[in-house]
């Protein structure tokens, strides 16, 4: 949605404890994160003919030792993009990013996607809103999520592309999530936030950022909302969709101001689990947004498949049980921003693993793109 690059910010003592055991692919039970530092992006950075910002979505590609870092630019500043880059960190310390190579998204008749100003949206043009993207296991191929635009009649879309972003195909997904001129459907800029392959590489699960119409309200300081979180196979059939309950937003905001509360990404554990970022943004008198920003385990074991059930507000089912893994406000961080990416890392010298997260800026001089690296103990 919602100085190239500083010295990096080391918090090497800082390990955060998680109050139980979780797993993720081909790896022992999670017993903590030590969060090993930060590397930012300077703000409107400029790099070959682009503006770097709006940075809401990160993966890693394995095969390249590469890491690919969408913008959700509206095709506003430049053409819908993503970027290639090398993290330089290790166990002891996160000293760089490196920017190496731009990449456009392409439409299927070829051309870069248009903003709102230039589409011809009779013609099938689509407004990009591209707030995900995942590197394909199987070929290091990409596939992306778009949430659309409901003023427009712009559906939520995932579609696949090549490791270049040239078009391959869109994945058919629920009707459900369509928007609609009627209070039914998605919201507008709350539609596809999050998407991960499964720790198999056979499907993928797709997030909402918040709850359908007909779903429920959305999150306030007082109550927490509901969002469905769906696994499909690569054709787009559906394979279970669980409902998982988002919190209260954590603070309340100014008079007058606003605050919401919503996934903002999702990674695969294994078969079962699913990491989910719940990030929160409220604004103050002066309208500048404080974020509140947890990792969760959703634990679809027990929850109920509710794939048939089309208004979960008054419907009977079970949620899927969730664990709080780190509460980022809590890590030492001087500033947590607007976090909407989350990935697998590759191993570190030591043997364990790393987990990354990215904020979006929004382009916006009061945020900043920070990158946080840590150690999975």
């Amino acid at each position: 949605m919602h100085r190239i690059f500083r010295t990096a910010l080391v918090l090497a003592s800082s390990i955060i404890l998680l109050s139980a055991c979780a797993s993720f692919p081909h790896d022992a039970p999670i017993t903590g994160l030590r969060l090993i530092g930060e590397q930012r992006i300077a703000l409107k950075y400029a790099f070959e003919g682009t503006t770097v910002g709006g940075l809401s979505g990160i993966d890693y590609d394995a095969a390249s030792n590469t890491w690919v870092m969408e913008s959700d630019d509206r095709s506003e500043i430049n053409p819908a993009r993503f970027y290639r880059a090398a993290l330089n960190y290790d166990s002891k310390a996160f000293s760089g990013v490196t920017l190496s190579s731009v990449h456009f998204f392409t439409q299927p008749d070829g051309s870069r996607y248009p903003n709102l100003a230039h589409a011809k949206l009779d013609r099938g043009d689509q407004v990009p809103d591209i707030e995900t993207i995942r590197v394909d296991p199987q070929d290091g191929s990409l596939w992306y999520g778009s949430e659309g635009n409901r003023k427009v009649g712009l559906h939520p879309f995932v579609r696949h592309a090549d490791r270049d972003g040239k078009f391959l195909a869109t994945l058919p997904t629920p009707a459900m999530f369509n928007v609609s001129k009627e209070e039914i459907g998605s919201r507008n800029n709350m539609t596809f936030e999050a998407l991960s392959f499964a720790s198999d590489g056979k499907s993928l699960w797709l997030g909402m950022e918040a709850a359908l119409y007909q779903d429920g309200p959305l999150a306030t300081p007082d109550n927490g909302s509901v969002v469905r979180i769906t696994r499909l196979d690569r054709a787009g059939k559906v394979l279970g969709q669980y409902a998982y309950p988002i919190e209260p937003v954590a603070s309340r905001p100014a008079p007058g101001r606003e605050a919401d509360n919503g996934v903002s990404e999702i990674l695969a554990v294994n078969g079962h689990q699913v990491l989910v970022v719940e990030r929160a943004g409220v604004a103050n008198a002066n309208g500048l947004y404080t974020n509140h920003v947890r990792i969760y385990e959703m634990e679809t074991d027990g929850a109920t498949d509710i794939r048939d059930i089309p208004a979960l507000a008054g419907a009977t089912y079970v949620p899927a049980r969730k664990r709080l893994l780190l509460d980022l406000e809590k890590t030492g961080l001087p500033k947590v921003d607007n976090i909407e990416g989350i990935s697998w890392g590759p191993r570190l010298e030591n043997g364990r693993r790393s987990l990354v997260v990215i904020s979006d800026d929004n382009f916006n001089p009061q945020q900043v793109t920070q990158i946080l690296a840590f150690e999975v103990l």
